[in-house]
């Protein structure tokens, strides 16, 4: 029997992954990781947790309607639960997000979460109290290397529900302490599982938003976490020509077609940020097609692949991932052509690589080469 850490968020999967742990004859042990934010403070000592029901609609993952939702099923499974205070690293997360507007990026702090969080500190944790492993309930796979090297990280059963794209910068030495209880079962099967075991939170809602900004305001947030900045500018086309003003660069996101405060014959969309002019650049559907991308600081969990290779490429979370070449360049970085041109591209987005169901790993796109780039405008 080998001792888990569970990160338990209170909802269906985690709570699963833990009846799964138990009965393969696991010592399970929950962890609720406290966000900080401020609605959050009766559960900062994991002390005085209101018992609540499951909420019907769902907003984050670490309220703490959720943490009293994880205690629960602790309870009601008989394994030990902890809820502790990560509002220092929670800080670290909501600057990169903040840092990643401003700078006409578009962050991605789920992935960071489980970079810094989930799969670092859950580790960390882990070895203080001796546990061999770590768990938590994302739809992924784990195949094990029979040369003895980390494992192979796949795609969840569950196509629809898959999570391997949140988890490519686990680090390789950590993913050998790692399981994943639920990524070989479908969604259905994991709520059955959780109603055959008397949990509540079996028919409890999926989180969708990021825990901090519950609202959806991500500029809000921006003003109220870093105060006002000054990023009002112009709207141009794709040849410079000012169309009209802004109130804020931050407002925006690569492939906007609504909100843009000027009207024309035909849709057009936001293809580009630029943070140190503060312009907005807007074009056609056409001028959004990437035909390439650079990466950078990749996190690779295959050894030996060569110089160039073929893989499918995925450039987000809802993305089909495409059919390009990848070359891998000095200092850790990559170039990925497309077979067909993708949309949407946005730089301070994750690139993760696939062969078949396997993760090869990803990086974070640095930049992009789209349509009208391609026929000479201004960048």
């Amino acid at each position: 029997m080998a001792r888990v850490v569970l990160a338990m968020s209170g909802g269906v999967d985690s709570s699963a992954a833990a009846v799964l742990l138990r009965e393969q004859g696991h010592e399970v042990i929950g962890l609720f990781m406290r966000s900080g934010a401020s609605e959050e403070q009766a559960c900062a000592t994991g002390v005085n947790l209101p018992i609540v029901n499951a909420a019907p609609h769902k907003q984050g993952c670490c309220s703490a309607s959720d943490a009293a939702d994880a205690r629960r099923v602790a309870d009601q499974l008989d394994i030990p639960f902890h809820a502790l205070n990560f509002k220092d690293a929670f800080g670290r997360i909501k600057d990169y997000f903040v840092d990643e507007y401003l700078a006409g990026r578009t962050p991605n702090p789920c992935v960071m979460c489980n970079n810094w969080l989930k799969f670092g500190r859950l580790w960390d944790f882990a070895r203080q109290i001796g546990a061999d492993w770590i768990a938590s309930g994302h739809y992924a796979r784990l195949a094990a290397d029979p040369g003895g090297g980390p494992p192979a990280l796949l795609r969840g059963l569950d196509r629809g529900k898959d999570q391997s794209y949140v988890l490519f910068g686990i680090a390789p030495e950590i993913l050998r302490h790692v399981l994943f209880p639920v990524g070989g079962h479908t969604k259905p099967e994991i709520r059955a599982l959780a109603e055959r075991a008397g949990l509540r939170v079996a028919t409890k809602p999926d989180s969708q938003e990021i825990c901090f900004v519950p609202d959806q305001d991500y500029a809000g947030f921006i003003e109220r976490y870093r105060g006002r900045q000054e990023t009002e500018g112009e709207l141009v086309d794709t040849a410079g020509r000012v169309v009209g003003r802004h109130e804020g660069f931050e407002k925006f996101t690569i492939g906007q077609r609504r909100g843009l405060g000027v009207a024309f014959g035909e849709p057009r969309y936001v293809v580009a940020l630029e943070a140190e002019t503060r312009r907005v650049v807007i074009g056609t559907r056409a001028d959004l097609d990437c035909h390439a991308l650079t990466a950078d600081r990749m996190n690779w969990l295959v050894t030996g692949l060569p110089g160039t290779f073929s893989c499918r490429a995925q450039i987000r979370y809802t993305h089909d991932a495409a059919a390009a070449t990848v070359t891998r360049g000095e200092d850790n970085t990559i170039q990925v052509t497309f077979e067909q041109p993708q949309f949407g591209v946005a730089p301070g987005q994750a690139v993760v690589l696939y062969e078949e169901d396997r993760v090869l790993g990803g990086g974070w796109i640095a930049s992009a080469r789209r349509g009208w780039q391609q026929q000479g405008s201004p960048p």
